[in-house]
């Protein structure tokens, strides 16, 4: 997940860290305790690429920054489509197994570049970088600022570049579905994956990313359906959105 153990009020605790990396081994696994991230990624990675800027502004490749990249399931998926990818996290386990995925299974020929970094997005912030867009996957809900890690992906964004997030709402519905059901009765996630007061309204998403000087472009949902996830303009629990920066 993004920022380190060390850093500051935006950063995913060491408790959020240490989580995820302990399923670092199990994330290409699709029927492993990541299947949810497996199932809808498809979908997640068509959404954000129809939003992605056609090309780079200083080069025809996209760079794309993939906040909270875990072992690289996204990062993969956009290099694939063609975008030069750096995929982030703060969790060395998580990184390490995105480099033995990628060893394992080299990406086809007409991929753009992929690198991994063990880091956060404070240090890239501290470093000055920019990218062409910015992409943060199922990462928001589990900072302690949610509005203060917005005005990161802003800063690393290139004027004009595009910032993608998917989330999940903080409705009824998904305390049901997105929490109970996933986590304790159908078990598709480990227990204590989510928090569900951290979920994150769109109207509160908006508010964060005005705040940093984002536009909204695009917002839909993401609903399973029997072949598979499919947009929707139904909010309700899980939701995509993409921002441009003024």
């Amino acid at each position: 997940m993004p920022p380190s153990s060390q850093d500051t009020a935006s950063s995913v605790s060491p408790e959020e860290i240490a989580r995820f990396g302990a399923l670092a081994e199990q994330w290409w696994n699709p029927s492993g305790p990541m299947r949810p991230l497996h199932a809808m990624n498809a979908l997640r990675i068509e959404w954000a690429c129809r939003h992605l800027p056609l090309q780079g502004r200083h080069s025809r490749k996209v760079r794309v920054l993939d906040i909270g990249c875990g072992a690289g399931l996204a990062s993969e998926a956009l290099a694939k489509a063609g975008h030069d990818v750096l995929g982030l996290d703060a969790s060395p386990k998580g990184i390490a197994a995105a480099h033995a995925h990628l060893e394992a299974h080299p990406l086809p020929t007409g991929s753009g570049p992929l690198a991994y970094r063990v880091g956060s997005a404070e240090e890239l912030v501290a470093e000055n970088r920019q990218f062409d867009a910015v992409v943060a996957l199922e990462i928001i809900e589990h900072v302690t600022d949610p509005e203060r890690f917005m005005t990161m992906l802003a800063d690393l964004a290139e004027p004009g570049g595009v910032v993608i997030v998917s989330t999940m709402n903080r409705t009824l519905k998904s305390l049901a579905v997105g929490k109970i059901g996933a986590e304790y009765l159908l078990r598709l996630l480990p227990i204590g994956t989510h928090e569900w007061r951290k979920f994150i309204t769109p109207a509160e998403l908006g508010r964060y990313a005005r705040n940093a000087g984002l536009s909204i472009q695009a917002i839909a949902g993401m609903v399973p359906s029997f072949s598979g996830w499919k947009e929707s303009r139904n909010l309700d629990v899980n939701y995509i959105a993409a921002f441009r920066k003024l």
